[in-house]
């Protein structure tokens, strides 16, 4: 099923509330973003075992913060730097439409088609029992897929497009597994930052 919003959606679905916004930065701020954020994070390619084989994480990642708390996935142990002054204006705009204070955000650099996220859920102890993920998308649109764990007919996507914000509530965290797929399309870099409250 293909859900799509010319600006704002609301998605109740089971177990699970999504907010899509298309157009939460205009192209000139997005455009502006994407390139400081591309010239500026202290981007890292860490290495990810998987059935015993290491390989390269498929994408470039950071993580920036107001702590030092570290933050773990996948067998992965990211050390936050202390957040940029485009990063804290982002984290105000998105906390102001919200209404909810994140503490930490995850960024991630897809620079092609092979450049993907596999099936996952970010449900981290760190984060709480029903985290509030907030995700906003620079670059290249990118089909984000979501399936219920248990129920086989909801499976969605969203096309997260070029200063577009989804967020992610309630038990969705526990119940849906999401991903952003390889793509044999030529396809431009993009970036994605998801904030998260880190307790």
């Amino acid at each position: 099923m293909d859900l799509f919003s010319n600006e704002k959606t609301i998605l109740k679905l089971p177990n699970a509330e999504l907010i899509y916004i298309s157009n939460f930065y205009n192209t000139e701020k997005a455009n502006h973003y994407f390139e400081v954020l591309k010239n500026t994070i202290k981007w890292q390619q860490d290495d990810i075992t998987i059935f015993g084989k290491t390989y390269k994480q498929p994408r470039l990642t950071a993580l920036y913060a107001d702590n030092n708390k570290p933050y773990s996935y996948s067998n992965i142990v990211m050390k936050p730097h202390r957040f940029t002054e485009e990063l804290l204006t982002i984290k105000s705009d998105i906390e102001s439409e919200v209404q909810h204070k994140f503490t930490s955000v995850l960024l991630n650099l897809y620079r092609n088609g092979n450049d993907s996220n596999g099936w996952h859920a970010d449900n981290e102890k760190a984060l709480g029992s029903n985290p509030v993920i907030a995700s906003v998308s620079f670059g290249a649109t990118r089909p984000f897929h979501f399936k219920h764990r248990t129920i086989k007919d909801e499976r969605h996507k969203i096309p997260l497009e070029h200063g577009s914000l989804l967020l992610m509530k309630d038990e969705m965290q526990h119940f849906w597994l999401h991903q952003i797929a390889k793509t044999k399309t030529v396809i431009d870099e993009r970036i994605n930052l998801t904030f998260r409250t880190l307790i």
